[in-house]
């Protein structure tokens, strides 16, 4: 069947053009290549798609498997890949370092974890001017949670139902999506709070969020007044007298959450959360590991979209373009608490690691990208906005600068999520033109689409396209 589809999938779109020449692929055949996968590498680690792609190398906004085939990428390894694959002037960086220096600790001194720290910690606003080196988003997740404790000696954290932290045992507690979850002790002292979602969640309406795209729904409030944000924090507020102690370590959120499908809160609600938070002596956590470095196009931190300034800081993904390398911003008294006894990370901060952090910061600079995010992100979600008006079965589009959501629906009255069998179809139709886009939300109901921040209109308007020819045909599928 899928073949089927397959030799049948044709579109008007025409790829943008592309002047890179992938090297020839030399490994080994696709078929060992699937035995190795399932014999040897864990099964936990699952692919996309029905027939794996089989990816070779990867310039920009492009990637290339193993037949030469070229697909816009418009996922960039979950949300990882800031600048674009193999960034010449990342690159460039980086192989001079390999030859120089790999990896001392930092128990020494050595020039690239200075030049980072004063590079990067010069782009936050006072008095978040002290970083932790770490490895992974996880790592960060799991070191902010820590200090939030050493720091307040409270003990209960709050994060937001369908947050994505991390998946180490210490972020699980945070982490609130039923798929991550394993059947094991993890968590303890954390508590998920109600989601203030304007789309999905029992309030919203069509003015509630920052974004150039608002819900179908209708609304209610007076000019300056929100509604459903008041609503929301009145279950923020039940939460805290009914679920936590008076005091609590912390509360943690992502300024759109990721993994969740870019949903959005309602202008405010951080702002008045955070307030909540700090009047029982806690910290207020804004995990940017998606949302930073530029990606929401107004701002380059996603916390100031809000207006917020956070007690920490939590930064992965796109801080390297691909590079293993994370950290922790914070206050320097907030820094101290974990200086009473020794914490050390092996790799974190290591040469290599700093010089290719410094590079993507100058890369995102040089080339323009937080205002191409705002640019050709806005421009896209306006022109997906006419694909929810044409089908009743996108349900929602949404989202800021290179951080979009569309919501499948099986309509826009019952807002039911669409089953998963049709969602793969489409997203199938849309890899077979030559389009990749990630996957979120509790039922895996929207797509995520969060590409290298150097995309063009050109790309988008391929891109759009591609996902609107997907569209048209599951109608005819369906009728």
């Amino acid at each position: 069947r899928q073949q089927k589809w397959k030799s049948s999938v044709s579109t008007q779109a025409k790829m943008p053009p592309c002047d890179f020449v992938p090297e020839k692929y030399e490994s080994y055949p696709y078929e060992r290549m699937l035995k190795i996968r399932e014999q040897n590498i864990a099964p936990s680690l699952r692919t996309y798609y029905k027939k794996p792609l089989l990816l070779h190398q990867g310039h920009m906004q492009w990637l290339f498997d193993h037949e030469g085939q070229r697909y816009l990428d418009l996922f960039a390894g979950i949300v990882t890949v800031s600048v674009g694959h193999c960034h010449p002037k990342v690159t460039m960086a980086t192989q001079k370092q390999l030859a120089r220096l790999w990896h001392t600790t930092n128990i020494y001194m050595y020039p690239p974890i200075h030049e980072y720290a004063e590079k990067l910690t010069s782009l936050f606003p006072d008095p978040l001017k002290v970083v932790y080196l770490t490895n992974s988003g996880s790592e960060a997740n799991d070191l902010a949670m820590f200090m939030a404790r050493l720091h307040t000696r409270n003990f209960d954290i709050i994060s937001l139902r369908g947050g994505y932290h991390g998946g180490s045992p210490y972020a699980l507690g945070l982490t609130s999506l039923t798929t991550y979850k394993h059947g094991v002790a993890n968590g303890f002292g954390c508590t998920a709070t109600m989601l203030p979602d304007v789309f999905r969640g029992p309030w919203g309406g069509s003015h509630c969020r920052d974004s150039p795209v608002q819900t179908v729904r209708k609304c209610s409030c007076t000019e300056g007044a929100c509604l459903a944000k008041d609503q929301y924090i009145e279950q923020f507020k039940d939460t805290l007298n009914t679920s936590v102690p008076k005091t609590v370590a912390g509360f943690i959120a992502e300024p759109i959450q990721g993994v969740n499908g870019a949903v959005q809160y309602p202008r405010n609600f951080l702002k008045e959360a955070y307030q909540l938070i700090r009047e029982r002596g806690g910290l207020c956590i804004a995990d940017e590991v998606q949302t930073g470095f530029g990606r929401t196009g107004s701002h380059f931190w996603g916390f100031q979209t809000h207006g917020v300034v956070p007690d920490i800081v939590t930064l992965a993904k796109g801080i390297g373009n691909g590079f293993p390398m994370a950290a922790v911003v914070t206050t320097k008294e907030i820094a101290n608490s974990l200086a009473q006894n020794l914490h050390f990370n092996t790799f974190g901060g290591n040469p290599l690691a700093c010089v290719v952090g410094a590079a993507v910061l100058d890369a995102i600079e040089e080339d323009g990208l937080q205002k191409n995010s705002e640019d050709v992100g806005t421009y896209m979600l306006l022109e997906l906005a006419k694909l929810r008006d044409k089908f009743e079965i996108v349900g929602d589009v949404r989202g800021k600068g290179l951080m979009i959501g569309v919501e499948m629906v099986t309509d826009k009255d019952s807002r039911h999520p669409l089953p998963a069998e049709e969602i793969n179809q489409i997203w199938e139709d849309c890899k077979d033109m030559g389009v990749l886009i990630g996957r979120g939300g509790l039922y895996s109901q929207t797509f995520r689409i969060k590409p290298p921040m150097c995309i063009t209109k050109r790309d988008v308007d391929f891109a759009v396209e591609v996902f609107c020819t997907a569209l048209q045909r599951h109608m005819e599928r369906a009728t």
